[in-house]
């Protein structure tokens, strides 16, 4: 069987770890070449060797906008065009609403909305006909989530601006969907929400009993549904939001 993404061009935002990483390595394996961005060093550096020598890495910050800018120069150099867009890099944080503070919102909007917005809208000069754009969503944009208030805000924004994208880029042929992670735990649950390990056992635990599938996801799960989302298999889908939750949201 052909690959799913030979001899296309593909950004992964935050793709040093987590998802962003587990993804790139699907798009490598299916033929792609990746450029993949993040904002510390050593860790982009790592990721760059894991992924071999069909990808590119381009540390930057999606909320800054002086990133961006060195960024798509960059990718329209070496490589001309961009035909898959994941917007993942994001981040989020446990915050109950009484403690909630002007910094909070402020740094986790600025990555999560003014950070995909701006991935996207810097992103479009590069995307011919044929292009996919993966907004990375959560389940929390759709089931409430104690602590969450802000978070789960900015993805339900993600996927209003799949809905009006889609529509915006109406004759041109280019896609854009949401994928929505259900509980997947990444190397993110420590540095972003800063989690124990005995913290996330019992957090995995209470989300494995909740989803009809009696589990908690993987990485690469969500990396096969970006991966169907970003290829010619779901030409006919856009505006559309992927949950890859084990239920979790759906019941």
């Amino acid at each position: 069987m052909a690959p799913k993404l030979a001899g296309k061009i593909a950004l992964v935002t935050g793709g040093s770890s987590g998802l962003g990483l587990a993804t790139a390595k699907r798009f490598v394996a299916e033929g792609a070449t990746v450029v993949v961005t993040g904002r510390r060093e050593a860790e982009l550096a790592t990721a760059v060797r894991d992924l071999g020598g069909n990808a590119l890495g381009v540390r930057g910050d999606v909320s800054s906008l002086s990133d961006l800018d060195r960024l798509y120069p960059t990718i329209r150099e070496r490589y001309g065009r961009l035909d898959v867009l994941f917007a993942n890099a994001g981040g989020g944080a446990f915050v109950a609403l009484g403690d909630v503070t002007e910094a909070h919102f402020d740094e986790y909007f600025g990555i999560n909305v003014k950070g995909t917005l701006f991935t996207v809208q810097k992103a479009l000069p590069l995307m011919a006909a044929g292009g996919s754009i993966v907004l990375n969503g959560s389940m929390v944009s759709l089931k409430g989530m104690p602590g969450f208030t802000v978070y789960a805000a900015t993805k339900a924004a993600l996927r209003s601006f799949a809905r009006t994208w889609a529509v915006e880029f109406k004759g041109k042929n280019i896609r854009v969907n949401v994928v929505s992670p259900g509980t997947v735990v990444t190397p993110g649950y420590k540095t972003e929400l800063g989690m124990t390990d005995g913290q996330i056992q019992e957090f995995e635990a209470h989300a494995a009993a909740a989803a009809p599938l009696g589990r908690a996801g993987t990485p690469d799960e969500v990396a096969k549904a970006v991966v169907f989302l970003a290829s010619d298999d779901s030409s006919y889908v856009t505006g559309a939001d992927l949950f890859v939750d084990g239920g979790a949201a759906q019941v």
